[in-house]
């Protein structure tokens, strides 16, 4: 299969026999689409999130469209590194993984800071989603086809500098949406590192990334507000969602990484204008996202930080 930017979900080839880890599945969102699609053509899909009402939501949601789903469940909470080693553990009983997704993220929340004491937005979007897979690698090379796929951001383009020099946040400095685009220049160096060191280790699994342009998830409501409803928060809510794509078309670019014949290190979008909305496609990224010499000591600094030497 091609990647062209007439790609849909009709193009996805039958996905049984593969197990998926899909990480931040909160129904409505890109996360439970992308689930939903991937158990609709016959995945086992691992739904991994941090509260387990809201994972039994999403596997009744998807059950009452995809009766025969094959779900697991895994509570995982990417801003406590303990909460994700003890994911990491328990994922062991599924086996060889095919494919994660690292989707799960927050966006521009007020300042506060974790329980490792790093601020909760590089925490959640970046430090524990690079624990998470390091943790998982050995189960993505034992598919013997592997795939890690991470969901980015166009706000990626917005960051004036890698988050190199405090990416702790530890001067206490903190500007919600600067910080924010530079999570999500920190999702796509970690793919180009992690795919540089796996091709040199000439393992069996490959690095991508997606992003699904401008969606109408509750993501913003939920960082501003701290909410999905009520009040100041369904506002944004509605105005996000009136003038974006949706969130299964949001989507729609992480599937095609997931399941499209592409090299590592390729990024898919939106093609519409500006890849706010549209088909996906194969597309590029800012010239931060592309330097090398940032990439691999943003790695350096991220292993020191989650305690785990990738093997």
């Amino acid at each position: 299969m091609t990647a062209t930017a007439t790609w849909d979900v009709e193009r996805m080839p039958d996905q049984t026999g593969r197990t998926i880890v899909v990480t931040g599945p909160t129904m409505g969102g890109l996360g439970h689409y992308t689930a939903l699609e991937l158990a609709r053509r016959g995945a086992r899909v691992v739904l991994a999130g941090r509260t387990p009402a809201k994972i039994d939501a999403t596997v009744a949601a998807i059950r009452e469209e995809v009766p025969d789903a094959e779900l697991e469940t895994l509570q995982v909470d990417l801003a406590s590194l303990d909460s994700v080693r003890h994911a990491g553990a328990a994922a062991a009983r599924f086996g060889p993984i095919d494919v994660l997704v690292n989707n799960a993220g927050v966006m521009a929340p007020p300042y506060s800071r974790t329980e490792d004491g790093l601020e909760l937005q590089m925490a959640t979007n970046h430090f524990g989603p690079f624990l998470f897979t390091g943790l998982l690698l050995p189960q993505l090379v034992a598919s013997g086809d592997g795939r890690v796929v991470s969901v980015s951001s166009l706000m990626h383009t917005t960051a004036r500098r890698a988050p190199l020099d405090d990416p702790k946040n530890q001067s206490g400095r903190y500007f919600r949406w600067p910080v924010y685009g530079q999570t999500k220049l920190a999702n796509l160096l970690f793919t180009s590192e992690l795919d540089r060191r796996l091709r040199a280790a000439d393992e069996p699994v490959t690095a991508l990334a997606a992003h699904p342009g401008f969606a109408g998830t509750h993501l913003a409501a939920n960082g501003q507000y701290g909410r999905a409803s009520g009040g100041i928060a369904s506002i944004l809510d509605a105005t996000v969602k009136a003038v974006s794509q949706s969130a299964a078309a949001g989507a729609w670019p992480t599937l095609m990484a997931v399941t499209d014949d592409l090299p590592g290190n390729t990024y898919v979008g939106p093609s519409g204008f500006r890849q706010m909305a549209g088909a996906p496609r194969i597309v590029g990224r800012s010239r931060l996202a592309r330097d090398e010499v940032a990439a691999r000591r943003l790695w350096e600094l991220s292993e020191e930080t989650v305690g785990l030497q990738y093997p």
